[in-house]
């Protein structure tokens, strides 16, 4: 049953059957207030008409001789008569002569009452008194009387007392000198209007049923043939090619041939079929293709994560040093790299660079790179001339225009005296055996790669037993937030002094804890690489 009320044909009667109720409910209500409006005006004339005509009988300069006599008079029964006929020919309920006492109109009497035929109410004899109605008759009666209003109208939609709804008019009866003497009273019952407006109510009833069930039945079967019946053959389809994931045999535009918006729906399906096969069978390429791409990727990251020294510790069997490194490219392969070898028994070389760009260009230029360096170094040549060598080589067969920032050095494991020159990289930093960590601010010469013949300068520290060199990356600096700040150099520093453990790898695995906490949740942008020494001397 559920189905059903899900279904299309369902909801569009069901909206049309609204849209339809709606309608004939707002044309139902104008017509019913104009109805009303209208009818009421018309009892209210009428009635305006009956209490002119019963004015024209009753003689104000009479008044006072009417209360005098007591109602016995044959002037007043001749006038009495003559309202009687007026009430009844005008269909009037009753017709009623008052005197309000004027002090607060609080109480009336009645100098005529004259009731219709043919409703069972009782008449108010003569100077009968009974209380005002309530203040809206007190102030009708007040301006009729201080000549304020020469006629009021009141218009009772609910019973009350020994009355149904009802509507009364109301004029003064004035004497010669303008003076109100009475006051004149037609009351029309509203039974007529109420039953007039009960059939109209439920002649509108009729035609709103007669015509909902016009309505389901032609919107059923106008539906099924030009609407329903394609939805559910474009439905069908689309639920057999989801599943089956095969083109149809026929095309629904084979079968549904209208140029309306289904037509086009139908069209549309077809072609959907026929570009996703198509996206299939490329997507399956792709697919392989880049199962291959990344097998090569990861082939080349452990090409390169081999190439750099990764077993720990690097020279067991040297108790001068201690030494650790690691690098974490922010792709699967990246162009950073670092480099330590013992160049003869007593010198160590130690490199760490930064390739521009990333990925497998970067690598394959971070590799001639770093074999360049090594090879000079191992000559015996001084660091500041190994990096014009390579320099030169790189420049003079450089299209792609890459570059690298080297920091050299080379220790004398006897002495404790490092050589060292900069090519446009990072500042060291160095910690003594009594001091804290501290940022040396070495002279900076030119990229390696960006043009040929730059010299660069070389500079000499003395490490004493008990020294820290560490060397990192703009990846550790430059690490970014969520907000993009940058972690930074002091930072680095920070985090180097809070660490209690005096090891090269305790202060590796500070550094990186805390670049991680500064980073959070945001994307790994540049490669991380870090090389610490510790000199201990001999």
């Amino acid at each position: 049953m559920s189905n059903f009320f899900r279904k299309i044909s369902f909801k569009g009667i069901a909206g049309l059957v609204i849209l339809l109720v709606l309608f004939t409910y707002a044309i139902g209500h104008i017509g019913y207030e104009s109805f009303t409006t209208a009818l009421t005006e018309q009892y209210i004339t009428e009635a305006f008409n009956a209490a002119d005509t019963a004015d024209d009988f009753v003689d104000p300069d009479e008044i006072e001789s009417y209360l005098n006599s007591g109602g016995e008079t044959p002037e007043y029964k001749q006038t009495l008569n003559l309202l009687n006929r007026i009430c009844n020919s005008f269909g009037a309920t009753f017709i009623y002569v008052i005197i309000p006492d004027t002090s607060d109109y609080a109480h009336i009497t009645f100098l005529f009452s004259a009731a219709n035929w043919d409703y069972d109410y009782t008449v108010y004899d003569f100077g009968y008194v009974r209380e005002t109605t309530n203040d809206e008759y007190k102030e009708k009666y007040r301006k009729l009387y201080d000549n304020e209003s020469d006629r009021e109208v009141v218009i009772r939609n609910t019973g009350y007392i020994e009355t149904d709804p009802h509507i009364t008019s109301m004029v003064p009866i004035r004497n010669s000198a303008g003076i109100t003497q009475a006051i004149l009273c037609v009351q029309r019952q509203l039974d007529v209007l109420e039953q007039t407006r009960r059939d109209y109510i439920s002649d509108l009833l009729s035609v709103l049923i007669a015509l909902l069930v016009l309505a389901i039945v032609g919107a059923s079967t106008y539906f099924r043939r030009t609407l329903l019946d394609s939805i559910d053959r474009i439905a069908a389809e689309a639920g057999r090619f989801a599943s089956e994931n095969t083109p149809a045999e026929n095309k629904l535009t084979d079968t549904i041939r209208s140029n309306d918006e289904i037509g086009q729906l139908a069209g549309s399906i077809d072609m959907m079929e026929e570009q996703i096969r198509e996206y299939v069978e490329n997507l399956t390429a792709v697919t392989a293709e880049n199962k291959r791409i990344e097998t090569e990727l990861s082939l080349a990251a452990r090409i390169q994560s081999n190439m750099l020294p990764n077993t720990f510790p690097a020279f067991p069997d040297r108790s001068d040093f201690d030494i650790f490194a690691y690098m974490t490219p922010a792709k699967e392969v990246g162009g950073d790299f670092y480099d330590f070898f013992l160049i003869d028994n007593t010198h160590l070389g130690i490199v760490i660079a930064d390739v521009s760009g990333k990925g497998i260009p970067a690598a394959l230029f971070m590799m001639a790179s770093r074999i360049m360096i090594k090879n000079y170094a191992m000559t015996g040549m001084k660091p500041e001339e190994v990096l014009k060598v390579v320099n030169d080589q790189i420049c003079s067969n450089n299209p792609e225009d890459m570059f690298v920032t080297v920091w050299l050095g080379i220790l004398d494991l006897e002495t404790g005296q490092l050589r060292a020159s900069n090519a446009g990289h990072e500042y060291p930093i160095i910690k003594t055996p009594e001091g804290k960590f501290e940022i040396l601010k070495d002279k900076h010469g030119f990229i390696i790669g960006g043009m040929k013949d730059s010299k660069y300068a070389g500079y000499d520290v003395s490490l004493s037993p008990g020294s820290i060199l560490f060397l990192y990356t703009d990846g550790v600096t430059e690490a970014t937030d969520k907000d993009n700040n940058f972690f930074g150099l002091e930072s680095t520093v920070n985090a180097l002094n809070s660490c209690a453990d005096n090891a090269p790898a305790a202060y590796l695995r500070a550094a990186e804890t805390a670049v991680k906490e500064f980073a959070g949740d945001a994307e790994q942008f540049d490669d991380l690489t870090m090389l610490c020494i510790e000199y201990k001397g001999r």
